[in-house]
């Protein structure tokens, strides 16, 4: 059995405590990973706050040469990086193709990134006392970042928080997710043989609730970055003060497949916004409103679908269910569908598997809106599906939610579209696709309590610098 230690000023530092991690499916043990404790996690900051002192120096065009070099290797490693994932977030493997191919890409996004940060020219004249001046703009890093990821997409959005960081020229401490520490300690060496300079890149597993405040609070920490639940991330935007914050705090994403739409084209990829890796995706498809016109075909034609969907080991490449992260994860899960259902909504289809720690993908209509399989971010395989007669009617069940990430909208018109677009209050509205729709290099972020900030390399890169004006007296 492999044990694991901190890494910190490019090297493996021995912790006071180390805690065994089980794989999700089967319960087998993985490894001991070390998890940091306050004290630790201090000495990783004071790593990367002495590491930022030169690298804030290093060309742009370096960054990006270390950046696309870890993008090779990680194509190099990808399978022994797909069974990583398979192993401690019982992702399928089809599903964990898909996130190291994304990852290798996101840090490609992140090396052009590097490359392309550029200020501007202040019209100076434009004012009267601006006349003979030159005045411009150039964009710097702020140092010190920590970032504090979760466990669904182990490797990716942890891309999403270094290669940002390295590109724009800061140096990071990373808190993985408790579950999966192995995908992000595996970027240690990886980093290493890519040339990134020792203290730049350090990774502290360990607990949120005993390390957030180190990490949030430490004066030497200049920016903070989390993915999580809204209620840890107002902690967090509590703590961090004046510092720049990014937080992606997920949502219960909504489409409206309006009437006209050709729901047979349509009804596959529905069904894999709401159920692909379980529903533990920011942005799974959550809540459908159907137009009245087609509600009984659409109902009909997805519940079919979802109940062809196959559980099983994530190695195998048949499986679509794999287990809930955690018990703990699979019995908020199975206790909200149960308690919509004595609220009043009919179980279309759906199930349990209590000895896998497997929720089946379930479809309920007639859930209350106030239930919390509608109301909150299920973060399971669990969809609601509910008629609508009008586009306004639709779009204001969609906004009735105090999440904002991303909706969707299926329609043969380009007006009834634009409304959509224009109305639907949301950090993204995806036309003709479902909402779980996301590619690396889009701004991605919410509004209301989806979170502040933008993610999306570039989008991210300008979130971890400063503005400096500088002007001339010619």
């Amino acid at each position: 059995m492999e044990r694991y230690d901190l890494w910190i000023g490019g090297e493996w530092r021995k912790a006071k405590r180390y805690e065994p991690l089980y794989a999700p499916y089967g319960g087998r043990l993985l490894a001991e990973v070390a998890m940091a404790d306050a004290e630790e996690a201090e000495v990783a900051i004071v790593s990367a706050h002495e590491a930022y002192q030169s690298f804030k120096h290093m060309p742009a065009y370096k960054r990006a040469d270390i950046l696309y070099r870890a993008a090779e290797l990680l194509a190099e490693r990808s399978e022994a990086c797909v069974r990583l994932l398979v192993q401690e977030a019982a992702k399928p493997i089809r599903a964990a193709r898909g996130e190291i191919a994304r990852t290798i890409e996101t840090y490609r996004f992140a090396a052009e990134a590097a490359k392309a940060v550029a200020g501007e020219q202040v019209p100076m004249d434009a004012a009267a006392g601006g006349a003979g001046r030159l005045g411009f703009t150039v964009k710097t890093p702020i140092g010190v970042v920590t970032a504090i990821t979760p466990f669904n997409f182990p490797f990716n959005l942890v891309a999403h928080k270094v290669g940002p960081a390295i590109a724009a020229g800061n140096t990071i401490v990373l808190k993985p997710a408790e579950q999966t520490p192995l995908s992000a300690l595996f970027l240690a060496e990886l980093f290493r043989e890519a040339g990134l300079p020792d203290g730049v890149l350090n990774i502290v597993p360990g607990y949120g609730a005993e390390l957030s405040e180190i990490l949030t609070t430490d004066p030497r920490v200049k920016g903070v970055t989390f993915t999580g639940s809204p209620e840890v991330g107002r902690i967090i935007h509590r703590q961090a003060g004046l510092r720049k914050v990014t937080l992606e705090l997920g949502s219960n994403s909504a489409l409206i497949v309006d009437e006209g739409a050709d729901v047979a084209s349509i009804v596959d990829r529905c069904v894999e916004g709401a159920f692909v890796y379980n529903g533990q995706v920011c942005i799974s498809l959550q809540r459908i409103y159907a137009h009245r016109s087609l509600y009984g075909e659409f109902v009909e034609r997805f519940v079919e679908r979802a109940g062809k969907l196959q559980s099983g080991a994530p190695e195998e490449e048949s499986t679509d269910i794999t287990p809930l992260i955690s018990r703990k994860a699979w019995e908020r899960v199975t206790g909200w569908i149960d308690e919509a259902v004595r609220e009043g909504a009919e179980l279309r289809c759906g199930g349990a598997e209590p000895e896998r720690n497997i929720a089946l993908p379930t479809v309920l209509t007639g859930a209350n809106p106030s239930s919390k399989v509608v109301a909150e971010e299920v973060f399971g395989p669990v969809v609601t599906i509910a008629p609508y007669d009008t586009l306004e009617e639709a779009v204001a069940a969609v906004n009735d939610s105090r999440y904002g990430l991303h909706a969707g909208i299926f329609t043969p018109r380009i007006d009834r579209a634009f409304c959509a677009a224009q109305h639907i209050d949301a950090g993204g509205v995806i036309v003709n696709d479902i909402p779980t729709f996301r590619t690396d290099q889009i701004p991605y972020g919410g509004r209301k309590d989806s979170g502040i900030g933008r993610e999306g390399v570039r989008y991210a890169v300008e979130e971890q610098m400063e503005i400096k004006f500088i002007s001339f007296k010619l």
